[in-house]
């Protein structure tokens, strides 16, 4: 694709020679053929060192280029309007059933569904209109997969789990395993641990994308459920009866311990912990590595450190020890300028 038929697509100006573009790449890594973009000056030196074939800038930019420059609005959108523009299509998935699935008799399934190799399918499944199932995917008795839904390789659905409309579940997702649910009794001073039945199952609402090797708990009994729109990032772990009202976001190596509670528009940043049977408001974002023991109603919207506070008061703790020193330091010198006084005396 031309840098001239490029910046028409994107609402943008061109300035310099039209070349041949076939990829987007960062401004370090371009080569010759590839559009790059920035959108800060303070990343001007980057800029003028780029190997990129054609670069795309803010309309306001200033400091030039060494390539093809194309003007637009908004470079970061711009740019993941280009990189779709280059991408190969993804792969299509036809409807049918592989000749190595193993799908049980009686399994409702919709219109339109792809099943792929060596996937199976237990008894008293359903399967939603327009869905699609990658290979070697578990999909285990009683389980519901809502229309439009996508399944990618080695996921496990463990019995009763249900899905909604429009979910992704990416590679080695898996929901409805046990929890950590035990008894400890002693007998003769030596501890007696007993499993507690996990009886319960896990519920997706539509709209909801769970990042690779994500583990959800079933229930104790009722259920564990992630409501709508909500987005689960790779390696998170979410316990047993853990509830998510809609439209959060759980990141990276996150982990919610069983029955917590997590309002709406919440987001969890990466490595978070938040303890059991406790409660998130609405809109609270617990920050990186943040520990949470202790329900947040909502005043603090965003904590972090361990345990959880907010950042005035974590800025405050962090502060205190360069206070104090500062504090010796006039204190010393006042006293030393009181023994002057007293000797002048």
């Amino acid at each position: 694709m031309k840098a001239g038929e490029l910046a028409v697509r994107l609402g943008g100006t061109v300035e310099g020679e039209d070349v041949e573009l076939f990829a987007c790449a960062g401004l370090e890594e371009a080569r010759a053929g590839e559009v790059s973009f920035c959108k800060d000056a303070k990343h001007a030196k980057l800029v003028a060192e780029t190997k990129a074939s054609a670069i795309l800038l803010p309309r306001d930019w200033q400091s030039g280029a060494p390539c093809t420059i194309i003007r637009v609005g908004d470079p970061d959108t711009a740019c993941m309007v280009a990189a779709e523009l280059f991408a190969p299509p993804p792969p299509e998935r036809a409807a049918g059933i592989h000749p190595t699935a193993i799908v049980a008799p009686g399994v409702k399934i919709g219109a339109d569904v792809h099943i792929g190799a060596y996937t199976v399918i237990e008894a008293g499944a359903e399967i939603g209109d327009g869905a699609v199932i990658e290979a070697q995917v578990f999909i285990g008795e009683r389980c519901k997969v809502g229309a439009k839904t996508h399944i990618y390789p080695q996921v496990t659905l463990r019995e009763g789990t249900v899905l909604g409309r429009n979910v992704i579940l990416h590679c080695g997702v898996r929901l409805g395993g046990d929890g950590y649910g035990y008894s400890t009794t002693f007998e003769g001073g030596m501890p007696k641990i007993e499993k507690i039945p996990q009886l319960g199952v896990v519920e997706i609402a539509d709209n909801v994308e769970i990042g690779s090797n994500t583990t959800i708990d079933r229930a104790r009994v009722g259920r564990t459920y992630i409501g709508p729109h909500t987005k689960i990032d790779n390696l998170v772990q979410i316990g047993h009866n853990v509830k998510v009202a809609g439209y959060s976001g759980i990141i990276a190596q996150a982990g919610v311990a069983g029955s917590t509670q997590i309002g709406t528009g919440c987001l969890i940043w990466a490595q978070a912990g938040i303890s059991g049977h406790i409660k998130i408001a609405d809109g609270v974002q617990v920050g990186p590595q943040a520990g949470v023991p202790q329900s947040l109603d909502g005043t603090q919207k965003y904590v972090i450190g361990t345990p959880a506070t907010s950042m005035k008061e974590l800025a405050a703790i962090t502060l205190a020890p360069k206070m104090l020193a500062k504090l010796r330091a006039e204190v010393k010198l006042l006293k030393s300028e009181i023994a002057l006084l007293k000797a002048q005396m």
